[in-house]
């Protein structure tokens, strides 16, 4: 188990062997607990609240104005579709 060192700023360096088995790459955001003596490092993904309601008003529109597909009877009726590029149209 690889040892850091608390430098300057009380910064860590993660190390590579670390960095790659957690897939972690700059700029990424990590989530810091402690719990006991233990602190933990979870990696997060930062959301775009005002990105996330701009899709789901587009979304809510185009089920207003019909522009949906289905009804599907299965989940492999639906992995077809996507793979097919095609979907069923409700009216």
């Amino acid at each position: 188990m690889p040892l850091v060192k608390v430098k300057q700023k009380f910064q860590v360096t993660l190390p590579a062997s670390v960095r790659r088995k957690m897939e972690v790459a700059v700029g990424d955001l990590l989530e810091a607990d402690v719990r006991g003596k233990k602190i933990t490092l979870t990696p997060k993904v930062a959301v775009d609240r005002a990105l996330i309601e701009k899709r789901l008003a587009e979304s809510f529109e185009d089920f207003r104005k019909g522009r949906v597909h289905g009804p599907f009877s299965s989940t492999k009726e639906v992995t077809r579709a996507l793979r097919a590029g095609k979907s069923r149209k409700t009216a």
